[in-house]
């Protein structure tokens, strides 16, 4: 994507095809939010929960990159900053509401999780696909793809936690999972915060050259 002034330019997001596709992806994790968070409620499983809470935080993710696109790369870096924060505060959510579960481990229905874990994962490859084209922009649209990667990962992750509660008749193999995906939270802020910063630096470096 050549910019005007740089040729190797990271794509921004300027497009109606993405927008478009952006739009179905906000109102997918919407709606999966939804679904998850009732089924968990339901269900006693904490990975369910989990799952959701990154449903809604993708759906909250995409809407702020929408919002950013076409704009200064210092105000995009920073909406990554914003991304990458929440993502590190979800995971830390996870990973003690997980801590908590495990002194008061209650069998999660396997059966619910294992059939949301699958209209889950079918949401996210749906929404993986659109955005597949646009992987590798700046960190605003690096994070959207990140994110439903995740997403997909994590809906296979409920599902093996499904078959190994429904195996085991134990909650254990549930909150496994729900600490793993604390982790992929983890990692991706790490790694979106990572390219933020460095984006926010080449702006400022360039800023300072002019």
């Amino acid at each position: 994507m050549a910019g005007c002034c740089n040729h190797d330019a990271r794509f921004d997001g300027v497009s109606a095809d993405y927008k478009r596709r952006l739009w179905l992806v906000i109102a997918i994790n919407a709606a999966m939010f939804a679904v998850e968070m009732g089924a968990g409620q339901m269900s006693g499983s904490q990975a369910l929960k989990a799952d959701a809470l990154d449903f809604l935080g993708d759906a909250l993710t995409y809407g702020i990159s929408l919002a950013v696109i076409g704009a200064t790369l210092r105000t995009r870096a920073l909406a990554a900053l914003g991304k990458g924060v929440s993502l590190l505060l979800m995971g830390i959510w996870v990973f003690g509401s997980t801590v908590y579960q495990i002194f008061y481990v209650g069998v999660p229905q396997a059966e619910i999780m294992g059939v949301i874990g699958f209209m889950a994962l079918a949401a996210n490859l749906i929404s993986v696909m659109l955005l597949a084209r646009y992987k590798d922009g700046d960190a605003n649209v690096r994070s959207v793809w990140l994110c439903s990667r995740n997403d997909a990962i994590g809906n296979v992750a409920v599902m093996i936690a499904a078959l190994g509660v429904w195996g085991t008749a134990t909650g254990w193999p549930d909150l496994v999972v729900a600490g793993i995906m604390a982790g992929l939270f983890l990692n991706s802020a790490f790694q979106i915060l990572t390219q933020a910063v460095r984006e926010w630096r080449e702006e400022e470096a360039h800023a300072h050259a002019h």
